[in-house]
């Protein structure tokens, strides 16, 4: 294996061989990065703002917007084709829109038909200030795949340079799009095929302010149209206790004037609580009338009232296609490992919603038409179960300890435990580092999705589908682990299910090397675990076996400061059987031969040693 991270060119030509095509990233050189140890940002510290001097509005040269009755009033494409201001009012993206994309908080340019929108990339300056998690640029590309460099300056006058690639807007991939129109205008009049918006985010040093960041200078004949930067502020005095990631977008319901109850397992306690509702995959926007949150008493009952939440000081909030939301404070104390509830009235009519389906639990839904209950302490009303966490992607609780994202698999999310017991390994964790002082209490957050691949997509990343094994882990990264709330590390524990499908070793070597390169370039500390053995299982042959062996050589040796890990974690030698190491122990077996067991998924947990999560010594900033 190298002994440095790859280039952007290996990168690329990397994600050229994954199924999903090509994948957005902005990759930053890692020896541009420095390790800060200093204490997580405190509530005070100012969020990231615009600069006074002119920001991206005022470089906007290009109309790429036009009115479906007046479609000739703008040229996106240099061909007479335009996006559709009826199609982006119909997503939720109108003028002026506020659309959060992976934690930054964007808007759409409060402009009209016709007018300037877009700044075609050329090296503009654009300016910022404070400190930021990540930069993202709100982007799509006309002429093909527009890739260039660019430059992140900082306060202090050091700058990093960084490579960013804007996909087509009407031949990119779904998998990583912000939002797919509908039609696009032409401008004959004639309306033309769908388009599609990214988000690509640039990592930043957390630890520097900034000053501004200088678009990329383009390659080629390809265009890439910016509509909006924005960074994501730091997460000041938040951590991340519980999350899902949206596996799919699936037909529900339908669900009309009805009351969701859905129940999550904190990990990390804390005097308040935030949710964080996410609209990802979806094609139209969604009203949520009100929420709330509750300790659980028994089944969907709460233990005292319900305390709602406010989204901006409302009680409502309209989540537009594609986009997320986090509340305002919840005043509600969240001891460590309580398990809460927490309700969402949906108003209109839901007939497919965004879902993580490999629920182990239970959760609950009242009947249809029977109003706003969120407030509601008794569970009698809610008669209904649903098999999904639809919506809710995550709980964030006051603290600066952090988080750690478990990247992974049916096995991290659980499959193989016994449902309504919480014994999954990133439980199993949360519970030993909470009762622990020798490292920081982190949060763990599971981002398990059933039937997930390192390099390949299962679900096509668009439209109502019922395979709800999500998008690849490279094509999910942005939004499943670097936006998370205070991530300062990643578990990876996936590649079973590529080898068991078929990608070569190779490639799944790669996509790990990938992940980590991407992790790090956003200031994370990368732990990745070997595959454990599933001989027994239907389509676990010899040849598969041999694959995982071979994947799990690379990852033994690919820890310390030549590797691409930062630790390793060996899950296989824990659970495999000594007698036959190609099959799981049998007591740690749930009977399918490939699931790990609540015992096996225990073994896992305490197996791990804390302090390759990080420490007070080496964590994030």
């Amino acid at each position: 294996m190298p002994a440095t991270s790859p280039t952007p060119a290996v990168l690329r030509r990397r994600r050229a061989r994954s199924a999903a095509g090509l994948l957005l990233a902005a990759v930053l050189p890692l020896s541009a990065l420095t390790a800060v140890t200093a204490p997580a940002p405190s509530a005070a510290e100012p969020a990231v703002e615009p600069a006074a001097e002119p920001a991206l509005g005022g470089l906007y040269d290009n109309r790429g917007i036009s009115d479906d009755t007046d479609p000739a009033a703008a040229d996106f494409d240099g061909r007479g084709r335009s996006l559709s201001a009826q199609a982006l009012r119909a997503a939720g993206w109108g003028p002026g829109a506020r659309i959060t994309l992976h934690g930054a908080p964007l808007t759409m340019p409060d402009t009209r038909p016709g007018e300037p929108d877009n700044a075609v990339a050329d090296g503009q300056s654009v300016p910022l200030r404070g400190r930021a998690e990540s930069v993202t640029l709100l982007t799509a590309a006309t002429g093909g795949d527009a890739e260039g460099e660019g430059t992140v300056v900082y306060a202090d006058g050091t700058r990093d340079r960084y490579t960013a690639t804007a996909p087509d807007w009407q031949t990119g991939p779904l998998t990583t799009k912000a939002v797919e129109l509908g039609h696009t205008n032409s401008a004959d009049g004639t309306p033309a095929a769908p388009a599609r918006l990214y988000a690509v985010t640039v990592p930043v040093d957390a630890g520097r302010p900034l000053a501004r960041i200088e678009l990329p200078e383009v390659r080629g004949r390809a265009r890439m149209h910016v509509f909006d930067v924005a960074a994501r502020p730091r997460d000041r005095g938040w951590t991340g206790t519980w999350s899902a990631s949206t596996s799919g977008y699936a037909a529900v319901g339908p669900w009309e004037d009805q009351t969701l109850r859905l129940v999550v397992r904190a990990g990390a306690g804390g005097p308040g609580a935030r949710i964080r509702l996410a609209n990802t995959f979806a094609a139209w926007p969604v009203e949520i009338g009100a929420v709330s949150v509750a300790l659980q008493g028994r089944g969907a009952a709460a233990d005292g009232a319900p305390v709602p939440a406010t989204f901006g000081g409302r009680s409502s909030v309209t989540l537009p296609a594609g986009g997320r939301v986090h509340s305002d404070p919840v005043a509600i104390d969240v001891p460590a490992g309580a398990r809460l509830l927490v309700s969402l009235h949906l108003p209109g009519r839901v007939e497919a919603a965004p879902v993580h389906t490999a629920n182990i639990g239970d959760n609950y839904a009242a009947e249809p038409g029977g109003g706003d209950l969120t407030g509601a302490a008794s569970g009698r009303a809610f008669t209904r179960r649903v098999d999904a966490w639809p919506f809710l992607t995550g709980i964030d609780v006051p603290g600066r300890a952090g988080s750690v994202v478990a990247l992974g698999d049916s096995i991290t999310d659980g499959v193989g435990t016994t449902p309504g017991t919480d014994r999954r390994w990133p439980d199993v964790l949360a519970d030993r580092l909470q009762d622990q002082s020798r490292v920081p209490r982190y949060g763990v957050l599971n981002q398990g999705v059933s039937a997930n691949r390192v390099v390949t997509d299962r679900y096509a990343g668009d439209g109502v589908s019922s395979d709800t094994g999500g998008v690849a882990a490279l094509n999910r990264l942005d939004r499943d682990v670097f936006a998370q709330t205070g991530v300062r590390t990643v578990v990876v524990f996936q590649g079973v299910n590529d080898v068991r499908w078929g990608t070569p070793p190779e490639e799944l070597i790669a996509g790990l090397e990938e992940v980590a390169a991407r992790a790090r370039a956003h200031g994370l500390r990368v732990v990745a675990a070997t595959i454990a053995p599933c001989k027994g299982w239907s389509d676990c042959t010899e040849e598969v076996d041999r694959d995982r062996r071979r994947v799990n050589a690379f990852v033994r040796g690919g820890a310390g400061p030549d590797g691409p890990f930062d630790a390793v974690l060996d899950f296989d030698a824990v659970l495999r059987d000594p007698v036959d190491p190609a099959r799981l122990r049998p007591e740690y077996d749930s009977g399918d031969h490939l699931h790990p067991g609540d015992a096996g998924l225990r073994a896992v947990a305490e197996s791990i040693r804390l302090d390759v999560l990080g420490g007070r010594g080496g964590e994030r900033p």
